[in-house]
């Protein structure tokens, strides 16, 4: 018998020296909490125009949000995975951690895509299948590649983050565009103090990778913590449209105005120089509280004033 060691295959080497990928390391690449948000207010935006109940139509409208929303995730990631292997944040991210490959990646996002567009389409109604198409393009035309260049990506990539209510209000197929843009105003106002906290907190690993989004550039933050409360008053000023309109009560006006006083006084402790990092978390936490107890007051007062 020969004792001489052969060596390994350029194959063999690559499947020892790169572990094979998990279902949970595909999973973390949809994202599957932002995955979860955009079901969540799609559900929101169906349930508050008040839908005749179609137990199938609801099921594939959730679906198709979903796989959407995935796949939108898996894309951006596969598009970022460069700056995200440069910032500590994002490091360990499935693609620049090495766990999935960026061919995977790309094939897994596209199918989600389609295949939740063709749900919606086939299954919902095309006007969902509409607003689905425009998170998706919004989100990975205009909002990743603007990350790179532009100052006002944070808004732009609001506009695609808006979009999911509207996907909900259409699967409802009740003609009530105030309240369709409503939702749509209140989830793009929203976003604006929620990810300009995020930015202040990380501002460090976005400069690192030359974002130029405003945490970076306004070294002090007094314009990051100004933006964040004019939008964050904004908010709850298109929240309360319902109320104004005859679509909800004035009970839902009350909890609009409650939960909104606790909103804006986040975001007005983060116009404070001093403390401002402690702020910005404080103000972060707040947006990610007030939002479903906002939407969930929506639901019910239409719910309990329709029944």
């Amino acid at each position: 018998m020969s004792d001489v060691v052969r060596p390994l295959s350029p194959s063999a080497a690559a499947s020892l020296a790169v572990p094979r990928a998990r279902f949970g390391d595909y999973l973390e690449l949809t994202k599957p909490r932002l995955s979860l948000l955009s079901v969540i207010t799609a559900v929101v935006g169906y349930f508050s125009a008040l839908p005749k109940w179609d137990p199938a139509k609801f099921l594939f409208m959730m679906v198709g949000t979903c796989l959407c929303a995935a796949g939108v995730a898996a894309l951006n990631q596969w598009m970022e995975s460069d700056t995200d292997a440069l910032m500590k944040r994002t490091a360990d991210r499935p693609i620049p951690s090495g766990k999935v490959p960026t061919g995977s990646a790309f094939v897994l996002g596209w199918a989600c895509c389609a295949l939740g567009l063709a749900l919606l389409f086939s299954r919902v109604n095309g006007f969902a299948a509409v607003f689905a198409l425009a998170t998706i393009v919004s989100y990975l035309a205009l909002y990743t590649p603007a990350k790179r260049w532009s100052r006002w990506s944070t808004e732009i990539g609001a506009v695609a983050g808006a979009f999911p209510p509207l996907i909900g209000w259409a699967a409802s197929e009740h003609h009530n565009p105030v309240l369709g843009w409503v939702l749509f105003g209140v989830l793009f106002f929203w976003q604006v103090p929620h990810f300009m906290a995020i930015g202040w907190m990380y501002r460090a690993d976005y400069e690192a990778v030359h974002f130029p989004m405003l945490p970076v550039r306004d070294a002090g933050g007094g314009k990051v913590a100004r933006w964040s409360f004019f939008n964050a008053v904004a908010a709850v000023v298109i929240s309360a449209v319902p109320a104004w309109t005859g679509l909800a009560s004035g009970y839902y006006l009350a909890a609009t105005l409650l939960f909104g006083a606790w909103f804006v006084a986040r975001a007005a402790r983060f116009l404070r120089p001093l403390g401002r990092e402690a702020a910005a978390k404080r103000l972060f936490l707040a947006s990610i509280g007030w939002l479903p107890l906002q939407l969930a007051a929506l639901v019910l007062d239409r719910w309990i004033r329709g029944a």
